[in-house]
């Protein structure tokens, strides 16, 4: 990895403040710690129009991750590096929407959207090879949407209780 130029916004936003480079395992942790920011951000309080929050900030996230991670993958010399997570983010986020922060809910989330994300079943796949952040940033969005489907069918079902 080229360590030469970093745009220090760039790269505070594509790791997610740091969490890109924790291992094993950067974008479960991304996850992992996006779910539970949710769950702290919801836990005791009425946040009215909860899921219209968690849309806003799966938008801004990937309209900001977009420009950030093609940058951090430019100067990095890399097409689309591991500890760029902000993409894991997004998609997460994207997941949670209309999901009860309740553990059973957030932890099916948190395991749907990790599944898809690394098996990427179609069109996922392809998605990734579209140029720079696009391509980074939209897969995930992807998996998150393929994982809220399900979610709403466990939610909508009471399968988890």
């Amino acid at each position: 990895m080229r360590e030469s130029k970093k745009t220090i916004w760039a790269w505070a936003v594509a790791t997610f403040f740091g969490i890109g480079k924790l291992k094993p395992g950067p974008g479960t942790w991304a996850s992992a710690v996006t779910v539970l920011l949710w769950w702290a951000a919801n836990r005791g309080t009425f946040v009215p129009n909860q899921w219209l929050v968690a849309a806003i900030l799966a938008v801004f996230v990937t309209l900001v991750g977009i420009p950030a991670s093609t940058i951090v993958a430019r100067e990095s010399g890399g097409k689309d590096p591991s500890f760029v997570v902000i993409d894991e983010v997004a998609g997460q986020l994207i997941a949670l929407i209309l999901v009860p922060a309740e553990w059973k809910y957030l932890l099916a989330s948190l395991i749907l959207f990790r599944v898809f994300d690394i098996v990427k079943p179609p069109p996922l796949r392809r998605l990734e090879r579209l140029p720079e952040g696009f391509g980074i940033m939209v897969d995930d969005v992807g998996a998150g949407i393929y994982a809220w489907l399900i979610m709403m069918g466990l939610v909508h079902y009471r399968i988890l209780g």
